[in-house]
């Protein structure tokens, strides 16, 4: 997938590029350092620090290139950015969520980054994260951290069951979630209403909420509404918890995990840290990561989630090269070990995955089941056709209206996010 670009001719490009972006001279001196600007959307709490720290390292070893760090919120991020990018004033790097990544890509606000230093270890890249950080063709982000969904279990509570293994199946998931109860007194698993955690259930069914390729909605059909059926039963049942639809569902499934109330949720890694923090976790070995069940096609799949760095387009020349190194820098092999240890995240990249960062069980365990994750289609709207979702499902779950109601009423909406495609 790598294209390869001369030197000079990517050099002329970056400078092409900048000048039709609107790109202006950096204002550094002629002799002093370049100062590029790196929105970073992390936790300021607990991710952040560990950045800061590979900044300094970076301009240690990096005299000529000096990096202001500005964390951004992850929630105003977006906006932000579409509104500077848009007056020419965005910053040179972005840590941009990869739902984001096509939409700025096909703005013209991201730099093209095949055949540069930013990319020259793609090879070492999981494949799936460099396919959703294309659009039309060109690679708009290098993956930075990476996530998935998987069914976390407490080993303790399924062994007292006398179930030795993780269910493979929605099916399996609901015979072990009333085996839990009956030998436990505790619930075998609790779902959520939010769509990104109802996505696996379209995956394992073999659809998705829309067909890119065929430009269809494919959110109301015959498929995603047996997909959304499971979903639903899953809410009902011995062993099973019903669904909460209150504004702190999250919270709610997330404490009751990690005290031992219940034995299995759906989850990602960025939790890692906080299951640790939970009564049945103490033993970090008690926590068990499996792949999401499979649905009616057998597959098992879960959504990729996860954040690129990419180059803003209407930046100088000398700070997109700046800012290629350092993206090269914090996306490299030692930088993405050091995340990892540092902030319990995904590496992006295999040769990340040292023993010491797979010593962490959390991280190990989630290794295994990135190769079930699935990359997002190359639709810019894709991300915002959840938002729809979402509404839809709480009230379906809550009762408060039908399958068939809920996904018609999501399928009206979504038509609205992607005029063109066909119903």
């Amino acid at each position: 997938m790598r294209r390869g670009i001369a030197a000079t001719a990517l050099v002329a490009s970056i400078a092409l590029t900048a000048t039709a972006c609107g790109g202006s001279d950096s204002g550094d001196s002629a002799d002093g350092p370049v100062t590029i600007t790196w929105w970073d959307t992390s936790n300021a709490t607990n991710e952040a620090p560990t950045y800061k720290a590979l900044v300094k390292e970076f301009e240690a070893a990096n005299k000529d290139i000096k990096v202001k760090y500005v964390n951004v919120p992850f929630d105003q991020a977006q906006n932000k950015f579409d509104t500077a990018a848009g007056a020419t004033g965005a910053p040179d790097i972005l840590r941009s969520e990869v739902g984001w990544t096509p939409a700025f890509a096909k703005k013209g606000f991201f730099l093209p980054l095949d055949g540069t230093d930013a990319l020259k270890g793609q090879d070492k890249f999981q494949p799936s994260l460099i396919k959703q950080a294309q659009y039309d063709g060109k690679t708009y982000g290098v993956p930075f951290v990476t996530d998935t969904l998987a069914l976390v279990y407490n080993k303790a509570l399924f062994e007292k069951a006398g179930i030795t293994e993780a269910p493979k199946t929605w099916d399996d998931l609901k015979k072990a979630a009333a085996t839990i109860k009956d030998k436990t007194g505790v619930d075998g698993y609790w779902g959520s209403t939010q769509a990104y955690y109802a996505q696996s259930f379209l995956y394992g069914d073999g659809t998705d909420t829309v067909d890119v390729a065929a430009k269809k909605i494919t959110v109301n059909s015959a498929e995603a509404k047996k997909a959304y059926g499971t979903w639903l039963d899953l809410f009902d049942g011995k062993g099973l918890h019903k669904a909460d639809t209150t504004a702190d569902a999250y919270a709610h499934i997330q404490d009751a995990f990690v005290n031992g109330k219940v034995a299995s949720i759906i989850q990602g890694p960025w939790e890692i840290t906080n299951f640790y923090k939970g009564s049945a976790f103490k033993d970090k070995a008690n926590l068990g990561i499996a792949t999401v069940p499979a649905g009616a096609s057998g597959k098992a799949g879960a959504p990729t989630g996860g954040h690129n760095l990419s180059v803003y387009a209407g930046s100088d020349k000398a700070k997109q090269e700046a800012s290629l190194k350092f993206i090269d820098f914090m996306t490299s092999a030692k930088s993405q070990e050091t995340i990892a240890l540092k902030n319990s995240t995904l590496p992006t990249r295999d040769d990340a995955y040292t023993a010491e960062v797979k010593a962490d069980p959390g991280i190990a365990g989630y290794q295994t089941v990135l190769a079930a994750a699935q990359p997002r289609p190359e639709l810019p709207e894709y991300s915002s056709l959840w938002g729809p979702l979402d509404t839809e499902l709480l009230a379906i779950a809550g009762g408060k209206t039908s399958l068939d109601k809920g996904l018609g009423n999501a399928e009206t909406a979504i038509a609205k996010l992607v005029p063109d495609f066909s119903k």
